[in-house]
């Protein structure tokens, strides 16, 4: 019996400005809450997941806890995501949430992206 793993390897990790703006672009977009999510399909059989917050949500010590917080509930959700998406997260200023908040936020919107791409 091999239970499900929640790691958040290299493999699962969205970088580079080109993998960003490709998303960007041709992704589609939902907003919930201070969180704009872009997603685009890939050619994967996992998700792969990008933060951007931006000086004007606080000090590097709040951006910080916050893509923490992101990462974290990207990593325990992961497994129910659709499979084969590129997800860009854009943070807003907001006051940092609570795990479950970012949790409740990410699976939202991911369904909505999800049923956007394939009506």
């Amino acid at each position: 019996m091999n239970p499900t793993r929640h790691r958040y390897p290299k493999s699962r990790r969205l970088s580079g400005k080109l993998a960003f703006t490709a998303v960007r672009e041709g992704g589609r977009k939902e907003s919930r809450g201070p969180l704009t999510m872009r997603a685009m399909p890939n050619e994967l059989a996992h998700c792969r997941f990008g933060i951007a917050v931006g000086r004007h949500c606080g000090t590097a010590v709040r951006r910080n806890r916050i893509k923490r917080l992101l990462r974290e509930a990207f990593r325990l959700l992961q497994h129910d995501f659709p499979v084969g998406y590129d997800l860009v997260i854009t943070v807003r200023p907001h006051e940092p949430l609570m795990l479950a908040e970012y949790q409740k936020l990410l699976s939202g919107g991911m369904v909505r992206l999800h049923g956007a791409w394939n009506s």
